[in-house]
């Protein structure tokens, strides 16, 4: 197979290191970063590959959410106590015991 040469830019350090590290590899700088590209490839394919089940059951998850309809809204006065108290624990969780008013960044 026909070879290609491809021109890579890189500050001198970077550099430096790549060949210290390819003669340490017996390497030369080509196949050195080859290898490395190679190998870098092999793995973002694999977890590719091992990922894409998921992927699919979350895409078809996030396209089903999206054709559902909106829920109503629900006012303060349709709630029981019980559900009011447990509206109050779970905003306890997300913004601490000051509440949203107090963080940083909001309007008292």
């Amino acid at each position: 197979m026909p070879k290609t040469r491809i021109s890579i830019s890189l500050d001198s350090e970077h550099a430096e290191r790549i060949r210290t590290h390819a003669e340490r590899a017996g390497m030369d700088v080509s196949a050195y970063l080859v290898n490395a590209a190679t190998r870098q490839m092999a793995e973002a394919e694999a977890a590719e590959a091992q990922f894409a089940r998921l992927d699919a059951v979350i895409a078809a998850a996030e396209a089903e959410a999206a054709a559902l309809a909106p829920l109503p809204e629900v006012a303060d006065d349709d709630l029981t106590e019980q559900e009011r108290q447990e509206v109050q624990e779970a905003m306890g969780l997300i913004y601490g015991a000051e509440g949203p008013a107090t963080r940083s960044g909001n309007a008292a």
